[in-house]
C-alpha cells in the first residue's frame, strides 16, 4: 500500500507541465482552468446552502419546539438521505460521467433547501431532511469525483484547496443565516434566496464542467465477481476520515445552540462558534496541498488529529462562550485537511491499484459514505447523549475520535 500511495502522491510533486504539452496542446489547459472554475464554484453553493442551514437549526429547534433528542433524531434522517444516495451516484457517475450528475444534483439539492425551510413540524422537518441529505450526497460525489479528475488532468493537487472553497461558503452562509436570524427573517424566505443563488451558479457554469467521457470507467460487473469485493483499505481510510467528520458535523449542529442554550449567547453571537470554525477551515484547507506536499500526507494527518484532540478537550474544559470559541477554532484547525487528502488518496488509489474492481467515484463514494455516516450520524447521537450527560460533555465525543485519528493515521495513511 505504502509504495502506490508513494507512487499516487508523487505524481502532483511534478505540478509544471511539459512545455511540449503547453505547445501541443494550448486549449486543454482552458478546458482544465474552467473546469476548476466550475468544480470550485460547486464546493462553495454547497458550503453556502450546508452554512445557511446550520444557521437556522437552533431557530428550528425554538419554533418547533423540539428538545435536543429530537431535533437529533430529526438530523438522523438526513444522514439516511446521504447513505441511500451515496451508492448509486458513485456507479451513476462511472457510467454516465461525474459532470452529467453534477449540475442536476446541485439544482436539486438547493429545491430540497426551500423544502427543508416550508417545514411547520417536527414530522415535516424530518421527511424533508431525507431529501435534503439524499441530494446533498449526490452533489457531493460528483462534484468530488470531477475534482479529481481535474487534479488528475493537471497533474497537481487542488482537493484541499477545493474543500477550503466549500468552507468559504459553509461561512459565508453561516454569517448570513446568523444575521437573518437575529433579524428575524424568516426560515423560508432565506431558503427561498439560498436556493435561488444556487441554482444560478449551477445554471451559469454549467458548459464549463468537463466531457462526461473524462471519467466513465466501465467494469465488467460479471467478470471476476471474487475481485470485485471491495479492498479493505478503503474501510480503514474511511474510518479515519468519519472520525474527523464527526467533529466537523457536529460543531455546525450543536455550536449554535450550545452557545445559546447553556451559556445564554444572543441569537448572533451563538453563531460565532461556527462562524470561526469556518474561518479556521478555510485556511487550513488553503494550506492543506501545500503542507501535504511539503510534509506528506501522513504526518499531516497525524498532526491534524492531535490538535483537534487536545484543543477541543481544552476548550471545552474552560467552557463560556469563548471557551466554545477556541475549542471550535482548534478543532477546525485540527479536522480541515484530514477528509480532503484522504479522500483525494481514495480517488486516486482506486484509479492507479484497483481499477479492475471500482471505478474512482466508487472509491470515493464508498469511504465518502464511512465519513458521512459519521458527519451526520455523529450529531445526534451527541444530542442522544447530551440528554443524558449534558451537550458540553457529549461533545467530548469529538475530542475523542480525534485522538484515534492520531493512532489510525499513524498505521494507516502512507505518503
Amino acid at each position: 500500500m505504502g509504495a502506490d500511495c508513494k507512487s499516487a502522491g508523487s505524481a502532483f510533486e511534478g505540478s509544471n507541465p511539459s512545455p511540449a504539452t503547453s505547445v501541443i496542446s494550448p486549449h486543454y489547459d482552458v478546458r482544465v482552468n474552467r473546469a476548476r472554475v466550475a468544480v470550485t464554484a460547486a464546493f462553495i453553493t454547497n458550503g453556502f446552502v450546508v452554512g445557511a442551514f446550520v444557521a437556522r437549526l437552533p431557530d428550528f429547534k425554538e419554533i418547533l419546539a423540539i428538545s435536543n433528542g429530537e431535533i437529533g433524531r430529526a438530523l438522523l434522517f438526513s444522514s439516511l438521505g446521504i447513505l441511500v444516495a451515496l451508492g448509486p451516484t458513485g456507479r451513476l457517475c462511472a457510467t454516465r460521467g461525474s459532470a452529467w450528475v453534477a449540475v442536476p444534483s446541485a439544482i436539486g439539492l438547493a429545491l430540497s433547501t426551500v423544502l427543508v425551510g416550508t417545514s411547520h413540524s417536527l414530522l415535516q422537518l424530518t421527511l424533508t431532511l431525507f431529501v435534503f441529505g439524499f441530494f446533498l450526497a449526490v452533489q457531493d460525489v460528483s462534484m468530488n469525483t470531477h475534482a479529481v479528475a481535474v487534479e488528475h488532468e493537471a497533474n497537481k493537487r487542488f482537493m484541499s484547496t477545493f474543500h477550503a472553497m466549500f468552507s468559504a461558503g459553509a461561512l459565508i452562509g453561516g454569517f448570513t443565516g446568523g444575521l437573518l436570524s437575529q433579524w428575524n427573517i424568516s426560515i423560508l424566505k432565506h431558503t427561498i434566496v439560498v436556493g435561488v443563488v444556487a441554482i444560478a451558479a449551477a445554471l451559469l457554469l454549467k458548459p464549463w464542467w468537463m466531457p462526461n467521457e473524462i471519467d466513465i470507467h466501465p467494469i465488467d460487473r460479471n467478470k471476476h465477481t471474487r475481485n470485485r469485493r471491495r479492498p479493505a483499505i478503503f474501510w480503514a481510510l474511511g474510518l479515519i476520515m468519519m472520525c474527523g467528520q464527526v467533529g466537523e458535523g457536529a460543531a455546525g449542529d450543536w455550536g449554535g445552540i450550545l452557545s445559546r442554550t447553556t451559556f445564554h449567547a444572543s441569537p448572533f453571537v451563538s453563531t460565532l462558534p461556527y462562524i470561526f470554525f469556518s474561518i479556521t477551515m478555510v485556511i487550513g484547507r488553503f494550506l492543506g496541498d501545500y503542507l501535504a506536499n511539503r510534509f506528506g500526507v501522513r504526518r499531516v494527518v497525524i498532526t491534524s488529529g492531535l490538535i483537534a484532540s487536545i484543543g477541543l478537550f481544552g476548550g471545552l474544559i474552560v467552557g463560556g462562550i469563548y471557551g466554545v470559541i477556541v475549542g471550535w477554532v482548534f478543532l477546525a484547525a485540527g479536522s480541515s485537511t484530514v477528509f480532503p487528502l484522504v479522500l483525494s488518496m481514495s480517488g486516486k488509489m482506486a484509479k492507479e491499484r484497483f481499477a479492475d474492481r471500482m471505478a474512482p467515484s466508487e472509491g470515493m463514494a464508498m469511504v465518502s459514505g464511512i465519513a458521512y455516516f459519521g458527519f451526520l450520524a455523529g450529531p445526534p447521537v451527541i444530542g442522544f447523549l447530551a440528554n443524558l450527560v449534558t451537550l458540553r460533555w457529549a461533545m467530548m465525543v469529538p475530542a475523542l475520535l480525534a485522538a484515534y485519528v492520531v493512532v489510525a493515521g499513524y498505521f494507516t495513511v502512507k505518503d
